[in-house]
């Protein structure tokens, strides 16, 4: 990518599918920040006497089969998740910048080395690589946030190591070093605007990787321990009463979705 592409990728942001992935996810994060401020509860309050029951003024997504507001969980599980998610991938792409960059500059062992590690853990499935951590952190933040970061650096890692290898070789970071200017600066003015775009792309994507991952570890009862409001914890709790209280299911599996597909389009639109 130019300087001149670089500067004008803003207007590939207003792309249509780009516009839709954006009110996608606007959409989860007001329903998630702002739901509970314009309708107070508590997502852990229990009431026997509305399980199952449907949507009113209170609780405008119905009850679910203990009684709690389905409206109120699913707002803190639209923020729980994201939260986790965003933290792993910030964590991941801080590794697989620092480390991507040091194995491209300085190459020879270093290098060798990481490519090793980054293959090896390559090799294993992603969820055994969370399964792991979260055996010795069970069902806590930190065992998410170390798992998934622990799965989702590799790519940032290859991503960084191959285009910073292939930038430095450029005639532009050749007249920077003759000019005399330090590793700081030739990554600031010439490495990260060629690696920026697509470090953003692998953000987007791993951030919906990450959420995906937690509602499936959630779903097969590995993931956050009850109470907790979390979006697959939520779907395997209430699908044996799918046919009682559709509304209550059909809530969070949409959410999941609507906030997969805001990331998914937003990250890949891109347009060329």
């Amino acid at each position: 990518m130019s300087t001149l592409d670089f500067a004008t990728a803003p207007q590939a942001q207003l792309s249509p599918s780009r516009m839709i992935g954006v009110v996608l996810i606007m959409s989860v994060a007001a329903v998630s920040l702002l739901g509970p401020l314009i309708l107070p509860g508590d997502p852990l309050a229990q009431s026997l006497t509305k399980a199952l029951a449907g949507p009113e003024v209170g609780a405008p997504l119905g009850y679910d089969h203990l009684g709690r507001s389905v409206f109120h969980r699913l707002a803190d599980a639209l923020r729980l998740s994201p939260v986790i998610a965003l933290a792993a991938v910030m964590m991941a792409c801080a590794a697989g910048l620092i480390l991507g960059t040091l194995t491209a500059t300085k190459g020879g062992w270093i290098d060798k080395g990481l490519v090793m590690l980054a293959d090896a853990l390559l090799a294993l499935p992603g969820l055994l690589l969370i399964l792991i951590v979260l055996a010795m952190v069970p069902g806590t933040v930190v065992g998410f946030w170390a798992g998934l970061s622990l799965v989702l650096w590799v790519e940032f890692f290859r991503l960084t190591r191959a285009a910073t290898r292939e930038t430095l070789a450029s005639p532009a970071v050749q007249a920077s070093r003759l000019l005399g200017f330090g590793p700081v600066y030739i990554f600031r003015v010439d490495i990260w605007p060629e690696i920026a775009p697509m470090m953003l792309t692998a953000a987007a994507f791993g951030t919906a990787t990450a959420i995906m991952a937690i509602a499936a570890l959630g779903f097969v009862h590995v993931g956050m321990r009850a109470p907790t409001p979390e979006l697959g914890l939520m779907m395997v709790e209430l699908l044996p009463y799918w046919r009682e209280a559709p509304l209550a299911l059909l809530s969070p599996v949409i959410a999941t979705f609507a906030l997969l597909l805001g990331l998914t389009l937003l990250a890949g639109s891109r347009e060329t």
